[in-house]
């Protein structure tokens, strides 16, 4: 294995920030260390993400062009007769982030591709053995992990009301007296170790193909579920060209349709390029115009990925004039010493409820996250990518200067990662200043109607009453508005990690081998 030298990691939380560090020390490169500090994240924050999820990787190569990795969940049911769909799922509510109401159980699970895209990222694009980019999560598992305190506020809501119905997924969340785990509680899961080795040993086709995708299918044709060997069979990862942005001195890839995080994020960051100087009434008016037009056409579009493109080209020729009008995510970012950038974002949704029986995996519910399903319940072809808010971004300037950036939150992914990008590449803050300043986040409610979500700062407080919204102003520094992480290389070569206060900052820029 070719060594590497220094590589900066922002990392989801300790165990995942260790997890890439274990494999960095061993001479793995940006990509090896993002995907191993990412399935740890995926093997040890149960509610927040899974290894029975959806996952992009964002991978630029110096002197190469940007890759994206789709490995996001499809909509299953191949083989299936008309009267199987629409079923298999329960209505869950949770008091969690101001109320939300979701389907859980089988038929909410989509099909999951997380694994298989962190596996094609390191064997394209790494150096280490998939083996030891794996090794880390299963020792996590096996010797006992503490419970992060994202993972641990969730749970604290829902680990009765959505994984109570199924004993094994509630022992994955619960202690041995049936409470929530809390944070900083050391938890095991040998069963999904023993997963892991697996995985680490025959490949990420252990879960479709081999002996935990078999069992799943079963599960799934006795509870009403859609998942089908048939899906798990022909369900891959696609390479897609990211979308490019010039804004300042850098050029950015985001992800490219059917996301619908990375084409939201490429208009808005190319309307603050066109601003130049913004303030928080410029900041404001593009969410606003751009998350109407996501609320009103994109969500309720039956072809993502050209309702995508058609967005792109109109903005491109018109600007934002040219709009037609009518839960848990986690992110890993990575830069190495060569240049190598890569940005992994991973979701399971709000989590289905259930594991893969005798495995430990939970599953996800991204059949069942109404955010993500505007068409309503089960209304996708089989073999349809979903809709995605995940955006993991790289980007590069032609001084040398290297950046790998993400963030979790939901539809604040890009609205976030929206306002790190433009402080940092037009009004020149430093990576730090940019995720610790102010945010803010327009949405709509069920009539329409727009509302300003926002931090304290009384310059956004002015903004807000001048342009007559209404707002909630939800205190300094919000989990609400996603927990931004970024790896950067400047112009000189020193490598920097910063992450977000809003969440577990886990960073660190690690010596090689």
């Amino acid at each position: 294995m070719r060594r590497v030298g220094q590589v900066a990691i922002a990392a989801t939380g300790p165990v995942s920030l260790a997890a890439g560090r274990t494999v960095a020390r061993a001479g793995g490169n940006a990509v090896d260390v993002a995907v191993a500090a990412a399935l740890a994240a995926m093997a040890t924050e149960p509610g927040i993400v899974s290894l029975g999820g959806g996952a992009f990787v964002s991978v630029w190569a110096a002197g190469e062009e940007p890759v994206v990795l789709d490995g996001n969940v499809e909509m299953p049911g191949r083989g299936l007769p008309r009267d199987a769909f629409g079923r298999g799922v329960r209505e869950v509510y949770t008091e969690y982030g101001g109320g939300v109401t979701m389907f859980a159980g089988h038929g909410s699970v989509a099909t999951p591709l997380a694994a298989a895209a962190c596996e094609d990222a390191v064997t394209r694009f790494g150096v280490a053995p998939w083996a030891e980019v794996v090794a880390p999560a299963a020792v996590a598992c096996r010797d006992g992990y503490p419970m992060g305190a994202a993972a641990a506020r969730y749970l604290g809501f829902v680990a009765d009301s959505l994984f109570g119905t199924d004993p094994e997924a509630h022992g994955v969340v619960t202690s041995s007296d049936g409470a929530p785990l809390r944070a900083g509680q050391v938890a095991t899961n040998p069963m999904l170790a023993d997963v892991l080795d697996l995985v680490a040993a025959r490949g990420a086709g252990v879960l479709t193909t081999g002996e935990v995708g078999r069992a799943m299918v079963a599960d799934m044709a006795a509870h009403e579920g859609l998942v089908t060997a048939a899906d798990l069979e022909q369900a891959v990862p696609v390479e897609r060209v990211p979308v490019r942005r010039i804004v300042g001195d850098w050029d950015l890839a985001v992800n490219p349709p059917p996301s619908v995080g990375g084409p939201m994020l490429a208009v808005m960051l190319g309307e603050l390029a066109r601003h130049g100087s913004y303030d928080w009434a410029d900041v404001l008016a593009v969410q606003q115009a751009v998350l109407r037009y996501r609320f009103e056409v994109h969500d309720v579009a039956t072809d993502l990925d050209a309702a995508g493109h058609a967005l792109l080209s109109s903005v491109d020729r018109h600007g934002l004039a040219g709009l037609p009008t009518s839960a848990s995510t986690a992110h890993v970012s990575t830069v190495d010493a060569d240049g190598l950038a890569c940005a992994v974002t991973v979701s399971a949704g709000y989590g289905a409820g259930i594991t893969v029986p005798g495995t430990g995996m939970l599953l996800n519910n991204a059949l069942g996250e109404p955010e993500l399903n505007r068409l309503g319940l089960h209304a996708l072809a089989p073999g349809t990518r979903l809709a995605s808010n995940m955006a993991p971004t790289t980007g590069r300037a032609a001084d040398g200067r290297v950046i790998a950036v993400g963030s979790p939150g939901a539809d604040r992914i890009t609205t976030a990662l929206m306002q790190v990008l433009g402080q940092g590449c037009l009004h020149g803050a430093d990576l730090r200043t940019a995720i610790e300043a102010p945010r803010v986040h327009v949405r709509f409610d069920a009539s329409g109607r727009p509302v300003v979500e926002h931090e304290s700062d009384p310059a956004i407080t002015a903004a807000v009453h001048a342009a007559g919204l209404r707002a909630t102003d939800h205190g300094a520094r919000s989990m609400y508005f996603g927990g931004v992480g970024a790896a950067y290389r400047r112009e000189d070569g020193e490598l920097l990690a910063a992450g977000d206060p809003r969440r577990e900052a886990a960073v660190e820029v690690v010596a090689g081998a």
